[in-house]
């Protein structure tokens, strides 16, 4: 599957934590990884997120590097895959919450970054999985974008190959407090999606 350690793309383990057979992933992208990584692990890190790697995924060069990410030059897109509990945390949960903390609205641009490694993106693992992100992308649109006259650009995808970050990108924040977070990532006060 291509998982860091399988890539050759030199990423240690964010943590040493066993993932159970029963666990699902999610795969988003919304912007540069470190402040993604950030937020989904505060909201959920003891609410059934086994682990969350921030990596590349969706384009069309083995074993890419940030430097090559960065430049537009490999087609993926920095993103965020996590491990789940599904009996504890829904996958439509953490949709949800994708779409709080960060702007699905601007086509390849988060903030002041720009081009389609920046993209707003859900990778689906499964076709229940594909399901739910449409489901879930048409309450946002209808429920908290559609009013401020704005669409949902979320591109959804089947996942590929995922090549984990190097080691110094996993748990960046963690590891360097104030370090530089996207200003459109932070969560939004939008009501809950019915």
């Amino acid at each position: 599957m291509g998982l860091g350690s399988d890539s050759g793309s030199g990423a240690a383990a964010a943590s040493q934590t066993t993932i159970p057979d029963t666990a699902q992933k999610c795969t988003v992208a919304a912007g540069g990884f470190w402040g993604v990584e950030h937020l989904f692990r505060k909201q959920f890190g003891d609410k059934g997120l086994y682990d969350a790697r921030v990596g590349y995924i969706g384009g069309d060069v083995a074993n890419p590097g940030y430097r090559a990410v960065c430049m537009g030059r490999t087609g993926h897109a920095e993103a965020l895959q996590m491990s789940f509990d599904p009996s504890r945390l829904s996958y439509a949960a953490l949709l949800e919450f994708f779409y709080r903390m960060h702007d699905p609205t601007t086509k390849d641009r988060q903030g002041a970054d720009s081009g389609t490694q920046y993209r707003s993106a859900i990778f689906y693992h499964s076709a229940e999985q594909e399901r739910e992100a449409r489901a879930v992308t048409e309450k946002a649109q209808a429920q908290w974008w559609k009013g401020k006259g704005r669409t949902i650009t979320t591109e959804i995808l089947q996942a590929g190959t995922w090549w984990d970050a190097e080691a110094y990108h996993q748990l960046y924040l963690d590891k360097n407090p104030g370090g530089y977070e996207c200003p459109a990532h932070f969560v939004r006060g939008f009501p809950a999606l019915e």
